[in-house]
């Protein structure tokens, strides 16, 4: 099965693209995840996964990543884009994160991460830091395995017009993550920010924010995560997500000041308010 809304037994649905983006988008379904690609960026616009903390099992990684045969290879980023330069082939479903269930399923859904649609450009420091990407990840199905929860994970980057032109693509500088799990009988949410704009081309990115003005500074910084309002995010991505953001469990004493920097995973909310 793909993702499913009802997984948490509250629904909890996948972000859609606003009107405009639902035009270049295509949404495609793997084993306990999927990936709404835009075809345009060549990169996806949200992914959801689920997470079943009680089945999670291990299974040999590989590295065989692939183009998705049911799409045009022009509608995603491959190869190209990550030869002879130090970005990761970021994976936005986490590899880890759907390999669930009888082994069999498990090494299908481990297949399945590797699809070219599932990744995104990420600058190898920023992708392999445990104070960023994988840090979090890491907590996250720590979270999920130890209490035996059940989550679901939406992930994306942002695709911002501004972002820096390479090789026929734009490399996308935020990134985003939702978690979502139930709470008694409600659906409860956290949202993340992740920023790599210091660690891509930061020179040129200084002198165009000084040309328009702007301050030459990021607003944050590259060894950092964020949580933020989920309601920070939808606006971030253009994506519609109301359910989500209605349970959002950060306080709003804390949204009103900004995103809060997440310093060890003690500072992460996923518990009540």
């Amino acid at each position: 099965m793909a993702f499913d809304p009802q997984f948490l037994g509250v629904e909890a649905p996948m972000p859609a693209p606003s009107e405009a983006g639902a035009a270049t988008s295509v949404e495609l379904d793997y084993l306990h995840f999927a990936v709404v690609l835009d075809t345009g960026r060549r990169f996806a616009r949200i992914t959801g996964v689920n997470i079943d903390g009680d089945l999670l099992v291990d299974v040999p990684r590989g590295d065989a990543w692939r183009f998705d045969d049911r799409i045009p290879e022009a509608w995603q980023a491959g190869p190209e884009v990550y030869a002879r330069n130090d970005l990761d082939r970021g994976h936005l479903v986490r590899r880890r994160d759907p390999v669930w269930g009888p082994p069999e399923v498990a090494r299908r859904a481990n297949d399945d991460t590797f699809r070219y649609p599932n990744a995104a450009p990420q600058q190898a420091e920023f992708n392999q830091s445990l104070e960023l990407w994988n840090g979090l990840e890491d907590h996250v199905l720590e979270y999920a395995e130890v209490h035996r929860h059940r989550l679901s994970v939406f992930t994306a980057p942002v695709l911002d017009p501004d972002d820096p032109p390479y090789r026929g693509i734009r490399i996308p500088l935020r990134f985003v993550k939702v978690v979502a799990w139930r709470s008694g009988d409600d659906l409860a949410t956290a949202g993340f920010l992740l920023d790599q704009s210091p660690l891509v081309d930061v020179e040129a990115r200084e002198r165009a924010r000084i040309a328009a003005g702007a301050t030459a500074v990021p607003d944050l910084g590259p060894f950092r995560t964020f949580q933020v309002p989920v309601a920070e995010i939808a606006a971030a991505t253009g994506l519609e997500m109301p359910l989500l953001v209605a349970a959002d469990r950060m306080p709003r004493t804390l949204a009103v000041e900004g995103p809060r920097p997440i310093l060890h995973p003690g500072d992460l909310m996923l518990g009540g308010r």
